[in-house]
């Protein structure tokens, strides 16, 4: 027992290497997808060698489909409330720890039900036809620790099945029984406070069984005598030019046989054909390389290539290959793949600019986290997809969250940038307290995951640390898994600026914020801090509170208002998170106390919408003496009052529209450290004949400055356009709106920014600034805001199908000599829920007496059937339209 368990380790060492996509594999693979039984081994009598056979019955064990976490299973079952609703997760068995802490960072409670392992079985078919083909149990995630059964005997144990992010191929040929039933049975243990696993940060609570089970996919994979897998193809350009780009194929093999084999590997790239003979000793492991030097053909003439969604088409071509031996194929494996190259480089600042395929990209992006529980959903995906670029966004970052295909997928697809590593603030930065299994799971961990993703074009750079570098020996170990992998893209020592001995200068910087700071202060910092310059890896403005709508969904009726208590709390961060203070108070400051949720909410997502366009604007401005920045976050991982762009329902507030309006592809802004109008080109052709436009106006809406300037604007720049003189905002108003348009030659408007600016901005308290925010002396004040007269907005709906549901346009008009501030519309359904995802042309928009805007949005399909949509703003008569008519109903 003991040599065939030595083995398999040696089997599963090598195959873990193996890429794990589904749809990858042109040969066999039988998904292991439903029919899964799940159960406390604490409930059991029966040890693997008796539950992994099929005279076993798991009878009251869960039932479930893989992959999911032990909670989720329960949470599925109905054994526990809804985890994500005020404090119920609090009240799951094992959730002792203190609320706002890193529970990863901490051993699990004595009581905790998640302190025994828990089983996953499943029975499941070998189809006859296979017998005599190899056959191969796949894991794509199993957290933390297993000892895997079939049909009665250990394949492998808990020392050998170690760490969240490996990956496991098994070979269970003279294990299983083809044409029979056959039993696969996994113990699974929850990572310890010393483990590599799967944590959460400051982000949100982590659950109390730690994501314990199989939150991978498994599979059946059947091959021939020899296996292929990870088959990848890497592009360099001869020049700037991209006339010739020269491709290297790279596959590796495993003779899964105690034979010697001769065979050949054949295939596609691109359309051209390519072969070459391999030998393989028996149990070898080899890495085929097809260069183009060796074959001329890999030097492709005039290639089509694939570009991030905003640079060009994210066109992908087909790699496909096949070992065969004695005419038979063994086995065979098909990627899409684009032709593209990502590189990097210092500037003469210091800062660290990317380029794809040679042009340089201002990198523009968000922080993602998956569920909490770890539970996957495609649509959910897909829509998150579609939203990120609505906002313009180019780049995904997860830092650790190590996705599923389908999200690669989708990247590669839609032409949005990843950029991806390891996590902070557990185990997997406390090197200092590494025991020899932590290095042995970091470094098989780092190849697993080189192998399953290297080959997608949407990969930008890998970063082998979060908030800290690694130590000298753990980087080089790091940087030798990712050169024997081939690696195609750069890599980081971290997100910091923390230079390292082997790699040198970062480039990037993680300097914050993380909380509340005024739209001024990315402008206002210029050299030491978060502001608007380098390549900032992950900041924000602060918390992000959902509507009303949203609200309700996850906090009690009677715990909506006041805003601190624990549900609140709870549904915060941790640590620093814990509360919305340095929020709260800025908003009394600057608006006004406010007296009811839905005062709060509403100011709340203007505030938002200020701070998110202010951070994307200032980096678009400076470009490219500022690289890159990455909004903390995109999403979250649960219901949560900070850190999102949308929220986890998919509901979209101020900071979606602000971050949508900054990061528009031709855009016009207002600058708040010297006042003047910029036009930032985003796009990669020069925009001609621009007509900019700009007026300022005092509270009372009197005029003080207008100016219009015809001007063309260079690709990929930005234009100060515009300056405004000083003294424009030096009268007695104490608030001042900038309006701003920009149009082509046609008269089209491309962009409109309307600012609320006020006559004395954010004193920041600069030497007492730390990680989190910078803190102020005087808040700025702009409470004349709760005072605007009532402005009137006449509004009307026209509704269009189309081919993905039903397309609203909303057409607004102020016929009032007020300015109508904050508008904003919300379609919701006949049971009063707003309909998700909804996305605005524009949204949180301001009109000027007699001004006429046109919103539209696509809704779901059917959600259109008795929709309405809500017509509301800071000082005007909320409005109720029914999508069934024009016919406009006005309510209170």
């Amino acid at each position: 027992m003991l040599q065939k368990i030595v083995g398999c380790f040696a089997v599963f060492t090598l195959a873990s290497m193996f890429t794990l996509s589904a749809r990858a594999d042109a040969s066999p693979v039988t998904a292991l997808h439903e029919g899964w039984s799940v159960q406390s081994g604490c409930k059991l009598q029966a040890e693997g060698e008796k539950i992994s056979t099929v005279a076993y019955h798991p009878e009251g064990w869960y039932v479930t489909s893989v992959p999911a976490t032990v909670l989720a299973v329960q949470v599925a079952a109905g054994t526990y409330k809804d985890p994500y609703f005020g404090t119920n997760l609090r009240d799951i068995p094992g959730t002792t720890y203190p609320m706002g802490n890193n529970f990863s960072r901490l051993p699990m409670p004595d009581d905790s039900p998640y302190r025994c392992g828990w089983w996953y079985r499943k029975e499941f078919a070998v189809p006859t036809a296979e017998k005599g083909r190899r056959l191969w149990l796949r894991f794509g995630g199993i957290n933390y620790r297993a000892n895997i059964w079939v049909n009665g005997k250990r394949i492998a144990d808990s020392t050998q099945v170690a760490g969240a992010y490996r990956t496991y191929e098994f070979d269970v040929t003279d294990n299983v029984v083809p044409g029979k039933p056959n039993v696969v049975a996994v113990e699974t243990f929850a990572p310890t406070e010393k483990d590599l696993g799967i944590n959460w940060v400051d982000w949100n609570p982590c659950p109390p069984d730690k994501d314990m089970g199989l939150w991978g996919p498994v599979d059946l994979v059947t091959s021939g005598p020899v296996a292929l897998r990870s088959p990848m193809a890497v592009t360099h350009f001869t020049d700037i030019s991209l006339k010739q780009a020269d491709l290297t194929v790279y596959s590796e093999l495993h003779n899964a046989s105690d034979k010697p084999v001769k065979g050949t590997v054949t295939g596609t790239v691109a359309g051209i054909r390519i072969e070459q003979s391999v030998e393989l000793q028996p149990h070898e492991d080899k890495t085929v390389v097809f260069d183009p030097e060796t074959y001329k053909q890999l030097q492709i003439k005039n290639p089509t290539v694939w570009w991030p969604y905003q640079m060009g088409t994210p066109h992908l071509e087909t790699l496909a290959l096949k070992f065969t031996e004695g005419g038979k194929v063994s086995d065979e494996k098909s990627v899409r793949f684009g032709i593209r190259e990502v590189t990097s480089e210092l500037t003469d600042k210091g800062y660290r600019l990317f380029h794809v395929n040679g042009k340089p990209i201002l990198i523009r992006g968000a922080g993602w986290s998956q569920d909490m529980l770890l539970r996957q959903d495609p649509k959910h995906l897909r829509d998150q997809f579609m939203m990120v670029r609505d906002m313009h966004l180019n780049t995904i970052r997860l830092e650790g969250k190590l996705e599923t295909e389908d999200f690669f997928h989708l990247a590669d697809e839609q032409g949005i940038l990843v950029m991806l590593g390891w996590c902070c603030c557990d185990q997997w930065e406390q090197w200092k307290n590494w025991t020899p299994e932590n290095y042995q799971v970091a470094k098989a961990s780092l190849q697993s995951q080189m192998l399953r993703i290297r080959y997608h074009a949407s990969l930008l750079v890998w970063l082998n640390g979060s908030d800290n570098p690694p130590p000298a020996d753990v980087e080089q170990m790091y940087l030798d898994v990712e050169a024997q992998t081939h690696w195609p893209n750069p890599t980081l020592s971290s997100a910091s600026a923390k230079p390292t001995t082997v790699s040198g200068k970062s480039g990037v910087k993680m300097s914050g914020p993380y909380d509340y700071v005024a739209p001024s202060y990315w402008y206002m910092d210029q050299d030491k801090y978060g502001g608007g310059y380098g390549f900032n890896t992950e900041t924000s403005p602060g918390p992000a509170v959902p509507n009303v709508g949203s609200l309700k969904k996850f906090i009690p009726s009677d715990q909506l208002w006041p805003s601190v208590n624990t549900v609140w709390e709870l549904h915060s961060g941790g640590g620093k998170f814990r509360s919305l203070g340095t929020f709260d108070d800025a908003m009394k400051a600057t608006y006004g106390t406010p007296q009811t949720i839905q005062d709060y909410a509403r100011i709340s997502q203007a505030m938002t919408y200020n701070g998110e366009r202010a951070m994307f604007e200032a980096y678009s401005r400076n470009k490219y003496t500022s690289t890159g920045v990455v909004q903390w976050m995109l999403n979250n991982a649960w219901p949560s009052v900070i850190w999102h762009l949308y929220d986890y329902y998919l509901d979209t507030g101020g900071g979606y529209y602000g971050t949508k309006k900054a990061c528009e592809p031709l855009h016009v802004q207002y600058s708040y450290d010297d006042h003047s109008v910029v036009v930032v080109n985003s796009t990669y052709q020069p925009a001609g004949a621009l007509a900019v436009a700009a007026k300022v106006y005092d509270s009372n809406l009197k005029e003080l400055f207008s100016k219009e300037l015809h001007t063309d604007v260079a690709a990929d720049t930005s234009l100060r356009a515009i300056p405004i003189p000083d003294a424009v905002f030096s009268t007695s108003s104490n608030i001042y709106f900038v309006d701003l348009t920009l149009k082509k030659s046609s008269g089209e408007v491309v962009s409109r920014n309307f600012y609320w600016v006020p006559s004395t901005l954010t004193a920041f308290n600069w030497p007492k600034t730390d990680w989190a925010f910078t803190p102020v002396t005087q808040h700025e004040d702009m409470t004349v805001l709760e005072k605007l007269p009532t402005a009137k907005v006449e509004a009307a709906s026209h509704l269009e199908a189309s081919a993905d549901g039903k397309t609203v346009q909303i057409r607004l008009h102020n016929p009032s000599k007020a300015l109508a501030f904050q508008v904003s519309v919300a379609a919701r359904n006949t049971h009063g829920e707003d309909i998700v995802p909804a996305v605005w042309s524009d949204n949180y928009v301001e009109l000027m007496p007699g001004e006429s805007r046109i919103l539209t949005a696509t809704l779901p399909a059917g959600a259109a059937e008795g929709a309405v949509v809500i017509v509301s703003g800071w000082n005007i008569p909320e409005q109720t339209l029914h999508l069934s008519s024009t016919k406009l109903v006005a309510s209170r």
